[in-house]
């Protein structure tokens, strides 16, 4: 993608087990554009969160991004030095992470928490001025000035995600990556925390990869949706056409299993569990859940191909010319 903020290309990430090495992303790319929220969604172990982490290199030992390079205007943060790529976290790519609570430091106020991000990125104003930092920064998510002065504990399950967003934008990044900041929200806070976000957006001009289970969210707040299973990135698009036109059978399932008032007090689960990623089936990772499966689905893995303008997926289904047959 010409001018993009973000390229992605062949991520790899892997677990060393006792039973052999778990892949737990396969092959990932993409390319994030400046100011675009692209979604990353999937059932729970297939590889959202574990790529949002790649990205930050917060992949912990025994596990290792074993292939792939990450662009972030023109550095490879992957080829990064440790002491690099620490710099690099907040002020150019920062992450709003899924938890406030255990993303917050309980002994310490907001303030700071917020401050220790500052500092350790060389921001050394006095304390009078970084308060008024803070105050702003505080303001601009929707939280009282007086908000800098609490633990954790004083806050709202809303409120620390909206501090978190704070921290996360604290230094102007040009990427911040959600992971799944609404999973522990009513509906209604999920909303006013995806308004803020996205207002915060605005106003640094910074690009956003959300990761989430629920698709309806996902309509709502991205330009593009990628869906991952066993690893894989299996269909990307914009959101409109993926919506309206899925070609990936998994992304059909998906959305057929959301809630629908014409279908009120009926709810349409996926067949089958996900696969093992320490021993996955051969061919298509999908297949043994798939009603449409052929042999080759059970033989050959798919290839990421054109469905479309601006539209891809990886499904022997997809035919040449972009289209998938109809249910």
């Amino acid at each position: 993608m010409s001018g993009a903020s973000l390229v992605v290309d062949g991520l790899r990430v892997e677990f060393p087990t006792p039973g052999g090495v778990v892949r737990a992303v396969d092959g990932v790319s993409f390319a994030l554009a400046p100011g675009e929220r692209l979604g990353l969604v999937g059932e729970s172990g297939s590889g959202k969160s574990t790529t949002v982490l790649a990205l930050l290199r917060m992949i912990r030992p025994p596990g290792r991004i074993a292939a792939g390079t990450v662009r972030l205007g023109d550095r490879d943060l992957l080829a990064l030095d440790a002491r690099a790529m620490r710099a690099a976290r907040f002020a150019e790519i920062s992450l709003v992470p899924q938890g406030a609570m255990n993303a917050l430091n309980p002994v310490l106020r907001v303030r700071d928490q917020i401050a220790d991000v500052m500092r350790a990125h060389g921001i050394d104003d006095s304390d009078a001025a970084i308060d008024a930092r803070i105050g702003a920064l505080l303001e601009s998510v929707g939280l009282a000035r007086e908000v800098a002065r609490l633990h954790p504990h004083q806050l709202s399950g809303g409120m620390k995600q909206r501090v978190c967003i704070a921290m996360s934008v604290a230094l102007q990044p040009s990427v911040v990556l959600a992971d799944e900041p609404t999973s522990a929200l009513d509906v209604v806070v999920q909303k006013q925390v995806l308004a803020t976000l996205a207002t915060v957006q605005q106003r640094i001009g910074a690009s956003i990869i959300l990761v989430g289970h629920d698709m309806g969210l996902m309509a709502q707040f991205v330009h593009r949706l990628g869906v991952m299973y066993a690893g894989r990135l299996v269909e990307l698009g914009p959101v409109r056409e993926i919506f309206a036109r899925p070609r990936h059978p998994y992304t059909r399932a998906l959305i057929a299993s959301l809630p629908s008032l014409a279908r009120r007090g009926e709810f349409r689960g996926i067949p089958g569990i996900a696969p093992s990623l320490l021993a996955p089936p051969p061919g298509c990772a999908f297949h043994p859940r798939c009603a449409q499966a052929v042999e080759r689905c059970r033989r050959d893995a798919p290839v990421d191909r054109a469905a479309g303008d601006g539209h891809r997926a990886a499904c022997h289904l997809v035919a040449e010319d972009g289209l998938a047959p109809a249910d």
